[in-house]
């Protein structure tokens, strides 16, 4: 029960700093083709699991409990997008590239089908 709290404190945190951020660059970004404000929270979600990863693995001073709170919690909260590309980067580094790339294809290729097909079958008129 404890582990399940530390997360969904992390997840609050992480989702209102994602819909803070993400606001603020749509805000400056209005009229753009790009989904920059996506793109930039996606891309700073990265950053910061790269960045905590390589201090938790240097240093070996981050708890169990803070790497919940962080990493499932907080990152978690603010883009899955950076689970996805720190789980790829882990199967590169175990000697899987062909898994992290194929992990990579599937997941783009199945989440943009999935969402493709569930907008075309509940939609109205199927468009």
């Amino acid at each position: 029960m404890t582990q399940s709290l530390i997360v969904g404190l992390g997840g609050f945190v992480g989702s209102i700093l994602r819909y803070q951020l993400s606001g603020l660059i749509l805000h400056h970004s209005q009229g753009w083709r790009f989904p920059l404000n996506t793109f930039a929270v996606n891309i700073l979600g990265c950053l910061a699991i790269g960045v905590l990863a390589g201090l938790a693995e240097r240093h070996e001073m981050v708890s169990a409990d803070t790497r919940l709170f962080l990493f499932t919690g907080l990152l978690g909260g603010f883009t899955t997008f950076s689970a996805f590309t720190y789980e790829g980067v882990l199967l590169f580094r175990q000697g899987e590239p062909f898994i992290a790339l194929l992990y990579a294809f599937l997941s783009v290729l199945v989440g943009f089908g999935v969402v493709w097909l569930a907008i075309r079958i509940l939609s109205p008129g199927n468009q």
